[in-house]
C-alpha cells in the first residue's frame, strides 16, 4: 500500500467510524464502543508508517484536483512533511487514549454514542487539517472542529454553564474565523492558488502584495482557535464539558490547530517584520496573563485552562522568533502532559466529588484513593513546571533558547525586538508556572481535615490511560536529539544559558509557592466550610460556593475543616480578586459587544413589534373593515337592492346635469 493511500485513511477512519457509530447507536449498542476505540487505534498504526515512510526527508506531496473553481482552483491536496506526520501521531495517539478512557467515565451515559461519534469526527477533521495541502480543504476540517466542539463542551446541556459555555465557545472562534476567511483568499488571490506549495513558494518569490495585512487577518483565526490574546476567553468556560473532550481539546485538537498552522505558513508571516512583533507581543500578555489567572482558580480543570493558554503562548512565541522547529516540538511534548493532566484530573474529581481546590484541599489521604492519578499527575506536573528530565524542560527550553537566539542577534528568522519580548516574557512565565503546577499538587494531595470519600477503584480502562501517557510525559524529551530530522533540521538540544535560568525560575516559583502554603496552613483558623466563600480575600469566581454547598453534607463534620491554606491568595495579594475573573476580560467585552448587540437586538425588536407588525396590522385591518361595510349591505332582500340601484342612478343623473349646466 502507497503511502498516499495510508494517509488518506488515515482521517478516513474516525469518519467512518463516527457515521457508523451514529447509525448503530440505538440499534446495535454493543458495537458503540468498539467503533469509538478501534478506528482512532488503527489511524495511529497508520500514522506512524506514514510518519516511519517520510522519516523526515522530502515532503509527500499528492494532489488532484475535484472540480473545475474558475481562475482559482480548489485541489484535494495532501502536503505531509515532517512537521505534519509528527504532529498526526499525536492527534491519533491523544484520541485514542481519550476514546478508551471515555468507555470508563462516561459508562452510564445515555448519551454517550453520540458523544463517541462527535469525538471521532473532531478526530478526523484535526486530521484533515493536519494532511491538508489545499488551504480550502484545511478550512472545512477547521469549521468542522469548531462545530464538534460546540456541541461536545455543550454535551452536559441541561446546565446553563454548559449551554453558555457551548455558545461562546463557538461565537468567540467564528468571530476570529472571519476575518481569518477573508486572510485566505487575500492569500489565493495573490498565490493564484489554494495550494499550500504554490503559496509557500509566491511568498519566496516576493509575490505577496500586502504581507501584514494578511498575516494580521490570518492572525485573528488563529488568536481564536488557539485561544491567544484577546479571544482566549472560550476556553476556561469551556471546561463544563466533559473532561475526556478538555483533555482532546487542550492536548491534541482545536487549540493545536492555530499553532500547526502558523507553523505550516511561518513564511507568510515572516514576510511582515511587524506581523512578527505583533504575534510575540500577543504571546507574551498570553503566556503570563494565563499564569497569573491559572494561581487564582479554584476549579482544578480552570487551573489546566489556563496553563493551556499559557503553554500555547509559549508556541506561539517560538513562532514569533521564526523558530517552528521549537512550537510544533512544544505542541508534541505538551499535548502529552496536558492529556495526562485533563484525565488525572477527571480520576480526582471522580473520587473527590468535586471540581473545587477548597474542597480537596479539605481531604485528608486523597492521593491514597487515587494512587494512580497521583502518581501520574505529579509527572505530569513536573513537566509541565519544565523541570529536567522531563519533557517539558527539553520543549519549553527550545523555546527560551530560540528566543535568546533572535534577541542577541545570532538569528535573523525574527526582529530582534520580538525576541526580547518572547524572551522576557517566557522567564517570566516560567516562574509562574512553577507556582501554580505546585498550588495544584499541594491543595489536591496534600490537603488536611475529614478523611476523603472513597468511591471505590476507578475502573481500569481510565488507570492503564493514565500510565500510558506518563510514558511521553517523561521521557519524550529525549527525543530531542534524532527529531531535527523531522524539523527542517534545526538543532534542538536546551541552550545552557536559558536551560539554568529557566530552571532556576522554575525552582524559586516552586519552594516559594511551598513556602507559602505552609505559612497560610499554619495560620488557617477553623471556620466553617460554607463561610469560606465569605473570606474577606476570596472572590465568588475564586471559589465555587454551589460545590462546597452540595458537597458539604457528603463530607459530614468537613464543615468545621480548616480554612484552605490557598498559597495564590498571599502571592497575589490584592492582584487575586482580578486574577480570578480572568482580569475581567469578560466583563469588558461584555459592555464593549455584547451589550450593544443586545440593545440593538432589543431595539430591532421593538421597531419589528411596535412598527413593522403595526403597519402590517393596519393594512390588514382597512380591507378588513371594508369587507365588514360591504357584507352589511348584503342583506339578501331584492327590495332594497333596487332602491339602492335606482338611488344611485339618480344621484348620477343629478351629478350629469350640474355638470352640464356648470360647463
Amino acid at each position: 500500500m502507497t503511502t498516499t493511500t495510508l494517509a488518506v485513511l488515515v482521517p478516513l477512519l474516525p469518519f467512518l467510524g463516527a457515521v457508523a457509530g451514529l447509525l448503530l447507536g440505538r440499534t446495535a449498542p454493543g458495537f458503540v464502543r468498539p467503533l469509538a476505540v478501534l478506528p482512532p487505534l488503527v489511524s495511529l498504526v497508520l500514522a506512524v508508517l506514514v510518519a516511519v515512510r517520510q522519516g523526515g526527508d522530502q515532503a509527500i506531496n499528492a494532489h488532484t484536483e475535484l472540480t473545475p473553481t474558475g481562475s482559482v482552483p480548489i485541489e484535494l491536496a495532501l502536503y505531509i512533511d515532517g512537521f505534519a506526520a509528527l504532529v498526526a501521531v499525536l492527534v491519533a495517539f491523544v484520541a485514542s487514549c481519550v476514546q478508551i478512557y471515555s468507555t470508563g467515565y462516561l459508562r452510564d451515559d445515555p448519551r454517550y454514542p453520540s458523544y463517541a461519534a462527535l469525538v471521532s469526527l473532531f478526530t478526523s477533521a484535526m486530521l484533515v487539517v493536519v494532511y491538508s495541502g489545499d488551504l480550502i480543504v484545511l478550512l472545512v476540517g477547521w469549521e468542522i472542529m469548531g462545530i464538534c466542539s460546540y456541541f461536545l463542551v455543550g454535551h452536559y446541556w441541561e446546565t446553563p454553564e454548559a449551554r453558555a459555555a457551548s455558545i461562546k465557545a463557538f461565537l468567540v472562534t467564528k468571530l476570529g474565523d472571519v476575518p481569518f476567511l477573508i486572510g485566505l483568499f487575500a492569500l489565493a488571490t495573490d498565490a493564484g492558488s489554494f495550494r499550500i506549495t504554490t503559496v509557500l513558494g509566491t511568498v519566496a518569490s516576493g509575490g505577496l502584495h500586502h504581507p501584514t495585512l494578511v498575516a494580521l487577518l490570518l492572525l485573528a483565526g488563529v488568536a481564536g482557535k488557539s485561544a491567544q490574546f484577546p479571544l482566549h476567553t472560550w476556553l476556561p468556560d469551556a471546561m463544563a464539558g466533559p473532561t475526556p473532550v478538555s483533555a482532546l481539546i487542550h492536548a491534541a485538537t482545536m487549540v493545536a490547530a492555530g499553532v500547526y498552522f502558523v507553523a505550516r505558513l511561518l513564511p507568510v508571516f515572516q514576510a511582515s517584520s511587524a506581523a512578527m512583533v505583533v504575534l510575540a507581543v500577543m504571546a507574551a500578555i498570553t503566556m503570563a496573563g494565563s499564569a497569573l489567572a491559572a494561581l487564582a482558580q479554584d476549579d482544578i480543570k480552570r487551573v489546566l485552562a489556563y496553563s493551556t493558554i499559557g503553554q500555547l503562548g509559549y508556541m506561539t512565541g517560538a513562532l514569533a522568533v521564526g523558530d517552528r522547529g521549537a512550537a510544533v516540538f512544544h505542541l508534541l511534548s505538551h499535548g502529552a502532559f496536558k492529556a495526562l493532566l485533563f484525565l488525572a484530573a477527571g480520576v480526582i474529581i471522580h473520587a473527590s466529588g468535586t471540581n473545587s481546590l477548597a474542597v480537596m484541599s479539605r481531604m485528608k489521604d486523597l492521593r491514597a484513593r487515587v494512587p494512580d492519578a497521583y502518581w501520574t499527575m505529579t509527572v505530569a506536573l513536573l513537566a509541565l513546571a519544565a523541570i529536567p528530565p522531563f519533557s517539558g524542560f527539553f520543549s519549553k527550553e527550545a523555546v527560551l533558547g530560540a528566543a535568546e537566539h533572535v534577541a542577541t542577534g545570532h538569528t535573523e528568522h525574527a526582529p530582534g525586538a520580538a525576541g526580547w519580548i518572547v524572551l522576557v516574557a517566557g522567564l517570566i512565565t516560567a516562574v509562574l508556572t512553577a507556582a501554580y503546577a505546585t498550588r495544584l499538587w499541594l491543595l489536591a494531595f496534600r490537603g488536611q481535615g475529614a478523611e476523603a470519600p472513597d468511591h471505590g477503584r476507578q475502573p481500569l480502562t481510565m488507570t492503564v490511560v493514565l500510565w500510558v501517557l506518563a510514558v511521553p510525559s517523561l521521557a519524550f524529551g529525549l527525543a530531542y536529539g534524532p527529531l531535527p530530522d523531522w524539523f527542517d533540521g534545526r538543532d534542538l538540544t536546551p541552550v545552557l544559558t536559558t536551560s539554568v535560568l529557566g530552571t532556576g525560575l522554575a525552582l524559586v516559583g516552586g519552594l516559594v509557592t511551598y513556602g507559602a502554603w505552609r505559612h497560610t496552613s499554619a495560620m488557617a483558623a477553623r471556620v466553617p466550610l460554607g463561610a469560606v466563600v465569605a473570606h474577606p480575600d476570596a472572590d465568588a469566581g475564586t471559589v465555587e460556593a454551589e460545590a462546597i454547598a452540595m458537597h458539604a453534607p457528603t463530607f459530614g463534620d468537613m464543615a468545621s475543616a480548616s480554612d484552605p491554606a490557598d498559597p495564590g491568595l498571599l502571592l497575589l495579594g490584592p492582584l487575586h480578586r482580578h486574577a480570578a475573573v480572568g482580569f475581567h476580560l469578560d466583563a469588558v467585552y461584555s459592555v464593549l459587544f455584547v451589550r450593544p448587540v443586545q440593545a440593538g437586538a432589543s431595539l430591532v425588536r421593538f421597531l419589528d413589534r411596535e412598527v413593522v407588525d403595526t403597519y402590517v396590522r393596519g393594512a390588514g385591518a382597512l380591507p378588513r373593515w371594508l369587507g365588514a361595510a360591504v357584507r352589511r349591505a348584503q342583506t339578501g332582500n331584492v327590495q332594497t337592492y333596487v332602491s339602492a340601484l335606482l338611488a344611485g342612478t339618480v344621484v348620477l343623473v343629478v351629478a350629469v346635469l350640474l355638470v352640464a349646466t356648470g360647463a
